[in-house]
Parts: C-alpha cells; sequence; structure tokens
C-alpha cells in the first residue's frame, strides 16, 4: 500500500513525481535490497516500509527548504545509504548533490545507485564530517547541510553548520526526541553561528512514528576551531 500511495504522500508535500522519477525509486529499492545482502545498509527492507520509512521520510525534508524552484547547493552528512540526499536528488533534478560519509563501502553503493537511476551534478565524498568542515571547498559553501539520523543535535551542529554558508540552511532530521534535542543544542547552535528557524512535527501516514524536522539559519561563520578534531564532538559535545 505505501508503494502505492507514495505519489499522493509526494504531491501533499508539493511534489509531483513522473513515471521516470517513480521508476528512478523502484530501482533505488532494487539496488538498495541486492546491496544490503552483501553489507549492512538498512534494517528495514519490506518495500512498503521502504517507500514510507526511507523514500516517504527522506522527501518531507522539504518542509524546511527555503525554496526548491532554484538550482540549491546540499550536503549531505553521514548519508549511510542515501538518505534522505537520493530521494531528494530523485524528486528535484536540478539541484546540486554532495554526498558524504565516513565508510567507503556505502558510497561505493551510493555511486553505483547514481550511475543506474542516471543522476548527474551529484558527487560523493568519503571523509569524516571534521575533516571535510576544514577543506575550503566544502567550508561555509552549501546553500543546505541535511542529516538525518546521524547523532543527537549537539553533536549533528557542530558536524554540520561549518558546512552552511551564511545564509544558508541546517536540515536536521530527527525522530521523537526532536525537540528535546533542539533544547540540549541551544547553546552549540549560537556558538556555531545558527539560529533556530522553524520545527515541523508530523508521523507518517501509515506506521504513524512521530518525526521531527529541526531547521537553522545560519546567520554568522563559524569559529574556526570548529569542528574539533575527530571523534571530539561526540566525545565531549558542545553542552
Amino acid at each position: 500500500m505505501s508503494k502505492e500511495k507514495f505519489p499522493e504522500w509526494a504531491a501533499a508535500e508539493g511534489i509531483v513525481l513522473s513515471a521516470h522519477q517513480l521508476k528512478q525509486f523502484e530501482s533505488y529499492y532494487t539496488l538498495l535490497i541486492e546491496w544490503n545482502k552483501k553489507m549492512n545498509l538498512t534494517g528495514i527492507t519490506d518495500e512498503d516500509e521502504v517507500y514510507e520509512k526511507h523514500f516517504f521520510d527522506s522527501i518531507s525534508a522539504v518542509k524546511a527548504f527555503p525554496t526548491t524552484d532554484r538550482p540549491l547547493k546540499i550536503i549531505d552528512i553521514g548519508a549511510g545509504a542515501g538518505f534522505p540526499s537520493i530521494p531528494l536528488k530523485i524528486c528535484f533534478p536540478h539541484i546540486e548533490m554532495t554526498i558524504a560519509d565516513s565508510l567507503k563501502k556505502r558510497i561505493t553503493f551510493l555511486q553505483e545507485v547514481a550511475g543506474v537511476l542516471g543522476l548527474n551534478d551529484i558527487s560523493f565524498v568519503h571523509e569524516r564530517a571534521e575533516q571535510l568542515a576544514r577543506n575550503p571547498e566544502h567550508r561555509e559553501s552549501y546553500d543546505i547541510v541535511v542529516a538525518r539520523a546521524v547523532a543527537r543535535m549537539p553533536v549533528l551542529s557542530e558536524l554540520c553548520l561549518p558546512f552552511a554558508k551564511i545564509g544558508g540552511t541546517f536540515i536536521a532530521m530527527k525522530g521523537s526526541t526532536g525537540l528535546e534535542e533542539k533544547e540540549e543544542a541551544e547553546k552549540a547552535c549560537s556558538l556555531l553561528g545558527g539560529v533556530w528557524k522553524e520545527e515541523y512535527s508530523f508521523t507518517l501516514p501509515i506506521e504513524k512514528s512521530q518525526r521531527c524536522i529541526l531547521q537553522v539559519i545560519k546567520e554568522k561563520k563559524t569559529p574556526k576551531t570548529y569542528p574539533r578534531k575527530a571523534g571530539t564532538p561526540s566525545k565531549e559535545p558542545i553542552m
């Protein structure tokens, strides 16, 4: 049922999917299941569950997008199996997407996905966020920084805000703990140059689990001392 309802759910978010785009989602699912047999990509393998809990959940990030009708430069930090970056790229082919992950096997999988689906203007980086954020090519150069199920907000803010340009947006995709984590990250967000903008709470249409999307606007440059060296943000979060 979720697969059949998916176009309707997308339309409710303002996304009208073509037959070609729906075929790309089908191919993505097939690749996800094939590769999941040889490496751990997801514990969710049922087709309907993938369409609801991964595909629809990923495109729900548009609730916090400043706009989707212009070319946007986006980076997905800790993309894992490609959520939310690949579904967003399928829906909005004109965006320029960078996918960063610390595990080479996942990057190899995502490169295969992009090739099979025919996705253009998409690049892949195998590196930890703490290191990548110190690269001038990536630091404070993105319109949108997005992350889904990576770390709690005090840690995630340090990993992601350095990538957002002034006026850019950091979108954190969370579950039921979203608002609680927002309170935890007040100090980190302010210190790293961000200002809380909006929060969007909703439930998945069938499974009914709670989701929360937190939107942060980058108003000031992130101090050069951040992010700290690899591993430090998670061991010593800014609180």
